[in-house]
């Protein structure tokens, strides 16, 4: 054999090793390497989340400040949103963007101002078909349902369990349907940190089941803490929940989002910042502004 066909032999085996190796090793239990993680804080739940050369825009949010009525009958609905402006313009928070992920359709997570500025053909995944149905509506012509197990651009995606409330306010029909059902994200590369996007939840049984399956070590959580009216349980995560995740992960970074933007959200960072530094745990625990980008 000459030496030109043995170098394209072993480049074959090679590369067919490598594919056999992601397809069957637990990505979950890959020895963490020198690749790194990337997070951006755009603005409320918006966040964008980069494997190597794979970056996802997760919950799009792009219109101006008081763009949107507040919600109604909920806390400070006098408040129009997004109470504050993107540090950059929507077509610089999607440059470079290879996929979306809309954990649900709420508007504080998929509102026109990002229906327009995204690409009709961009790659989208969904929590469901119903969801999907409608995104294919709005004109989008590559909507998939993220199932059990996804991959995409070398990232493998998880649908992750949870709820948009308590059971009390889901025992209200009317509540309900409005605050309707949301997905939380798992995400893993070989050789890069699993990160766990919780989504808008509370704290649930599914939260726990995903931490204790996955091992993430880094939880992003939506912890605006914002309440309907009529209840004082909040709709998604708050400042307890931070330091739960802090006792339920011990060796995982907690980057906290959703505040500041929306007028239903009740906990700032400021505040947030404030409780975890008299709980102790502040240096596990990243609170990004708006613009502000997180590395792991």
């Amino acid at each position: 054999m000459t030496l030109r066909k043995l170098r394209l032999v072993l480049s074959l085996a090679c590369a067919t090793a490598s594919t056999w190796a992601f397809a069957n090793t637990d990505v979950s239990s890959a020895p963490i390497t020198a690749h790194k993680v990337d997070l951006q804080q755009i603005r409320n739940a918006t966040v964008k989340i980069t494997y190597g050369d794979t970056t996802f825009l997760v919950d799009p949010m792009l219109a101006k400040k008081g763009a949107y009525p507040g919600f109604e009958n909920t806390y400070r609905s006098n408040l129009r949103n997004p109470m504050v402006d993107l540090t950059e313009s929507p077509a610089e928070v999607i440059a470079g963007v290879d996929a979306v992920i809309l954990t649900h359709t709420h508007l504080d997570h998929w509102d026109e101002a990002a229906q327009k500025a995204l690409p009709k053909e961009i790659p989208l995944f969904t929590q469901h078909e119903d969801d999907a149905k409608l995104v294919r509506s709005q004109g989008f012509t590559n909507v998939k349902v993220l199932k059990d197990e996804t991959e995409f651009g070398g990232v493998k995606l998880t649908k992750a369990g949870g709820q948009h409330g308590t059971d009390e306010m889901y025992a209200v029909p009317p509540l309900a349907k409005l605050l309707g059902e949301a997905m939380g994200v798992v995400f893993q590369a070989p050789g890069y940190k699993t990160v766990y996007l919780a989504g808008d939840t509370i704290w649930r049984k599914e939260v726990d089941q995903t931490i204790q399956k996955y091992h993430p070590e880094v939880i992003v959580l939506n912890t605006g803490k914002a309440k309907v009216n009529g209840f004082d349980s909040a709709i998604i995560m708050g400042e307890d929940d931070v330091l739960h995740a802090s006792q339920a992960a011990a060796t995982a970074k907690i980057v906290a989002v959703h505040m500041n933007a929306i007028n239903h959200t009740s906990l700032t960072r400021e505040a947030l910042r404030t409780y975890v530094k008299e709980q102790g745990i502040e240096n596990r625990v990243d609170i990004p502004e708006d613009g502000a980008s997180l590395e792991f």
